[in-house]
């Protein structure tokens, strides 16, 4: 089998490592725009990957096509993939984009495309766990999202401008704006990560969650800032963006009805955030390929997997859940 990966990133490289080290494909063709990292992905993949440079065949000589680009550069891929009845997966983090793309449905449904949109860190992994804390539920009434850190270059421009712009929830059959750095709150992520300052920014969480979950009255998404970032997400980034950040979290909390009575339930998840949505990517594509999905529309992580399932394979590559009921701790 061969992959098309859309994005020679710090995404984009380690979900080839990993399609490559499962043998869930023989062969890799990675696309950017950049030689450099061509180049650099080249050298750490071996000769089972197959580097294409801009300006970019139309055709898509492959069994899936797997989109890890920068915001801004997804939606004209997803639509040609579309076309060429490509199964595809879209890391998709930017709230824009990630509703242009949702946007295509139709045009996935008619054709009889297989496309999961958001399977990042967050998005992706945060629905994961929202689906995983319905089972411990019997009716989920609130959703809310926080995330920390960031993976590569691109992650890192996006979280900064998310925090200068508006802020989408959902609350009693519709959604609500806020300002993007307002409404901050003191969460808990796990160790090493720990209690942060988090506040509203422009996330795509609330949608693709909505999308997933229509019943929930109420889903929001935080993201845990600085003073400082809050004051520079008005400026463009005054220094470059990191190769790849340090350690992230997600925590997702759930508030809804066990045994008659109110009861909340925390989940999250501390790693190198890149890291963790590569594995998240590189997973839903293996389930692709080996029919252990059947999706035939466009749809999100959290709707089309076995959220127990999905998880231990994930903790097979040291992505681990921890789980907070009241003041009890499991993992």
């Amino acid at each position: 089998m061969r992959a098309l990966v859309v994005g020679a990133g710090a995404v984009g490289t380690k979900v080839s490592q990993q399609l490559l080290s499962s043998n869930t494909v023989d062969k890799i063709l990675l696309r950017d725009v950049s030689p450099e990292k061509l180049g650099l992905a080249s050298k750490a993949l071996g000769n089972r990957v197959e580097v294409e440079h801009f300006p970019f065949s139309k055709n898509m000589d492959a069994d899936i096509v797997i989109i890890a680009s920068p915001r801004g550069t997804q939606l004209d891929v997803v639509r040609q993939a579309i076309s060429l009845r490509r199964p595809t997966v879209v890391v998709s983090d930017g709230l824009s984009e990630s509703v242009s793309i949702l946007n295509l449905e139709k045009e996935a449904f008619e054709l009889g495309v297989p496309v999961v949109v958001g399977t990042g860190f967050a998005p992706g992994l945060s629905c994961v766990l929202a689906s995983y804390g319905k089972t411990l539920l019997e009716e989920i009434e609130e959703i809310h999202v926080s995330k920390m850190g960031t993976g590569g270059p691109s992650c890192a421009l996006v979280h900064h401008r998310a925090l200068s712009r508006v802020s989408f929830g959902w609350r009693d059959d519709k959604w609500y704006k806020r300002f993007g750095g307002s409404g901050r709150e003191l969460l808990w992520f796990p160790e090493p990560v720990g209690p942060q300052d988090c506040y509203h920014a422009a996330l795509s969480d609330p949608i693709l969650l909505h999308n997933a979950f229509p019943e929930v009255s109420r889903i929001s998404a935080k993201m845990a800032a600085t003073r400082r970032d809050r004051f520079t997400a008005f400026f463009p980034m005054l220094t470059p963006p990191h190769t790849e950040g340090g350690i992230g979290a997600i925590r997702v909390e759930l508030r809804g009805i066990k045994n008659g009575i109110q009861e909340n339930i925390i989940l999250g998840v501390s790693e190198y955030p890149a890291l963790a949505a590569a594995s998240v990517t590189a997973l839903t594509a293996e389930y692709i390929l080996k029919q252990k999905i059947n999706l035939s529309h466009m749809s999100t992580l959290g709707l089309i997997v076995e959220a127990p399932e999905f998880l231990s394979e994930l903790s097979k590559r040291s992505i681990v859940v921890e789980i907070f009921e009241g003041d009890k701790k499991t993992a």
